[in-house]
């Protein structure tokens, strides 16, 4: 029987209704005066009914945000296991730094003379980059990995147009991240997908045999979706160019590799570095996020502008390209230059680990990983043999005949006081789960985490399926029909005498 309280609350958590609700017509927290009068220029538009806002004391409005933020979950918390995403630990240094007088309170419209400090900080950052990479240029303006996507893509695009040729097949292996195909899609090119081996890796010989003199290039994704180094990546690069196209890299996954592996190393044209995954930088909640782009040699010339350049006369902020020096920019992506506290927090990540640091950060990543699978797969089923890398990947055949779905499983890991790892991703692998512990858990953490799964999994080979069905249980709201809800959302809230 599940115990209810006359409150609604349990203990301390605490059942808080929406500010509509608790609004009250005339309440508030504040004194203002009247208004002066004056002619009103709404001609004839004046509203005529009240503007809908809730009426509240100040204790009222602190304790509500309060308990939402409660409500929440994130890094902070406790362990967040979502595979493909890192949420890695945001160390303290890095918001310390931001914030700090003259770095906070900066301007995108200051004159170049007043921002000389931000622009070199942005040429460092952009230098550890093009170190890490080993590529010759960076694109620093993308506003998130997606748009960093948009930007290689369209880098690749001005490239093919420049050497005149009408190439429009990306090749998208299906071990890639999600995006990959609607960024190419966006840009005007059509989507040719690529399968994968029973080892979860791109099927070489089906990759060669799409090969053409209409293909603009690949999109790859490595460390791949399923966790996995394509061991052929070399080979790839190899085959694309010499069918004249290019290859673009996903660089979500660069945090099992930093330090270890540098991409231009690999052949790769271009790729984009989530700096609010590999480099610790806030993550979430649609943003703020960070998605500079590196270049090769063969597409340096066409990143888009702005980009800094170090001058006699200091740094200068580049917006407009003289075809002269060789440049030839598909254009601006986006106002300004890019997300500057994203910038301050990644340089301070980097400098603050140093190289040797930054390696050992991705080195026990993939031993977290490992860890946490080798402990997993004593009773859930690996979605491929041998090692991971930075997570690790199983599917649900582990669940047949309990009568128990992943879902479920992912809902009972609730009430255990875990987010639930990343489900039914990638689309490869039936009933998937996708695992990513980070370099920043503990052992102890892993180990607490990966007890609760265990534990959950012999509940569910032991028949209790009912239990699973009515997960989770000590949660402020009960398991939702999600279908519904996202097809027939309530958006808006209606007062009950309306």
């Amino acid at each position: 029987m599940t115990f209810q309280t006359h409150t609604g609350n349990r203990g301390l958590v605490l059942e808080e209704k929406l500010i509509f609700e608790q609004g009250e017509a005339g309440r508030s927290g504040v004194d203002l005066p009247d208004p002066e009068p004056v002619k009103s220029r709404m001609g004839g538009l004046e509203r005529d009914s009240d503007i809908g806002l809730p009426g509240l004391s100040e204790p009222q409005v602190v304790r509500h945000f309060t308990r939402l933020s409660q409500k929440n979950f994130g890094i902070d918390s406790g362990f967040f296991p979502l595979g493909s995403c890192t949420m890695k630990h945001n160390p303290r240094l890095n918001e310390k730094i931001a914030r700090l007088p003259g770095i906070a309170d900066l301007h995108p419209m200051q004159p170049e003379s007043t921002v000389q400090g931000a622009l070199e900080l942005i040429d460092q950052c952009a230098h550890w980059l093009l170190v890490l990479t080993g590529m010759p240029a960076v694109a620093m303006s993308p506003a998130s990995g997606a748009q960093g996507e948009l930007c290689g893509m369209m880098a690749i695009r001005a490239a093919l147009d420049a050497r005149g040729e009408n190439r429009r097949r990306v090749l998208v292996p299906e071990s890639a991240h999600g995006t990959n195909p609607a960024t190419a899609a966006a840009c005007g090119f059509t989507v040719d997908s690529i399968p994968a081996t029973a080892d979860g890796r791109v099927d070489l010989a089906a990759f060669e045999a799409k090969l053409g003199d209409d293909v603009a290039g690949i999109m790859l994704t490595n460390p791949n979706t399923c966790g996995l180094f394509e061991r052929d990546v070399r080979k790839i690069a190899d085959l694309v160019h010499a069918a004249g196209g290019y290859f673009y890299c996903d660089g979500a996954n660069f945090n099992a590799i930093v330090g270890r592996v540098r991409p231009a190393d690999l052949g790769i044209d271009a790729m984009h570095i989530n700096l609010h995954k590999t480099f610790s930088t806030p993550h979430g909640g649609g943003g703020p996020g960070s998605g500079p782009v590196v270049f090769s040699d063969a597409l340096a010339p066409f990143a888009p502008i702005p980009y800094v350049v170090k001058t006699e006369n200091g740094f200068h902020l580049v917006e407009t390209a003289d075809e002269k020096d060789g440049k030839k920019p598909f254009g601006r992506l986006k106002g300004f230059h890019g997300q500057m506290g994203m910038f301050v927090r990644a340089l301070s990540y980097m400098k603050s680990h140093g190289a040797d640091g930054l390696r050992q950060a991705s080195g026990d990543a993939v031993l977290n990983a490992n860890y946490l699978l080798a402990r997993l797969k004593t009773k859930l089923s690996v979605a491929y043999p041998g090692y991971c890398m930075h997570e690790a990947l199983f599917d649900d055949d582990f669940l047949k005949g309990t009568g128990v779905s992943t879902l479920d499983l992912a809902k009972a890991i609730i009430d255990e006081g875990f987010h639930p790892m990343t489900m039914y991703f990638p689309l490869v692998v039936h009933g998937a789960l996708l695992i990513e512990p980070t370099e920043t858990e503990t052992k102890e953490s892993i180990d607490q985490f990966c007890d609760a799964v265990l534990s959950l999994v012999a509940k569910a080979e032991a028949g209790d399926s009912e239990f699973f069905k009515n997960a989770p249980y000590l949660t402020p709201r009960r398991r939702l029909d999600e279908t519904a809800a996202a097809r027939k959302p309530v958006l808006r809230w209606t007062p009950a005498n309306a």
